[in-house]
């Protein structure tokens, strides 16, 4: 837990840091459709799983090299996580984390409106979390254990991966997509391969000042 605080502390510090030399900053918002991909050496099990919606809130940083080309950070906080139906038994999971992605942007513009496309790395931390469980009535909630011990924790705390998006820009405003693509295995289990990775997809709707 010490060394999360710390990380989230150089992020902080760090974002502090980008903005003071930032172009432009900005906030952003918007909708998230989680999922989860849960797989072995052997399968894919995502028969009766579906999409999770939630939600990811938070600052924007960006730094031009040219008109086009220009390196855009955040600090967010995401939801992720999936849901499960199978007859009367359905369950979710509920994991908030803080994201930090990186991604190089080119911008264009077409008749005086921004097209762009963004890509890059991300890395997050997870804050917290649920699972919920509702078994044809007999409900029942527990919470997420972050760590690295096999016996009582739920999920490793580290997550990070590939993120894309795309969209307009208007004047200040911005409207776009994006899907984030979990390359950390987050299970404590890696027995015959299992692996569980998280899968987001992003509408969003941000507000740039300084422009």
């Amino acid at each position: 837990m010490k060394k999360t605080v710390k990380f989230l502390v150089v992020i902080i510090i760090s974002m502090y840091s980008v903005q003071a030399i930032a172009q432009s900053f900005g906030v952003i918002a918007g909708l998230n459709l989680s999922k989860m991909l849960v797989k072995d050496n052997d399968d894919t099990y995502d028969d009766n799983m579906k999409m999770n919606p939630g939600f990811h809130v938070g600052g924007t940083v960006n730094l031009p090299f040219s008109d086009m080309f220009s390196l855009e950070s955040a600090l967010l906080i995401s939801t992720k996580g999936v849901k499960y139906k199978d007859g009367n038994f359905t369950s979710s999971i509920n994991l908030f984390y803080i994201d930090l992605p990186v991604m190089f942007k080119a911008l264009f513009d077409v008749g005086g409106v921004g097209i762009y496309g963004k890509v890059g790395p991300y890395v997050g931390v997870g804050l917290s979390g649920k699972m919920k469980y509702d078994d044809d009535g007999d409900k029942e909630t527990e919470t997420i254990k972050w760590g690295s011990d096999k016996e009582k924790d739920d999920f490793k705390r580290l997550d990070y991966g590939l993120a894309v998006g795309a969209g307009v820009e208007i004047n200040a405003l911005q409207i776009g997509i994006g899907y984030d693509l979990g390359l950390a295995n987050i299970s404590l289990y890696s027995d015959d391969g299992y692996k569980v990775n998280n899968r987001v997809f992003k509408i969003s709707l941000g507000y740039r000042f300084g422009q």
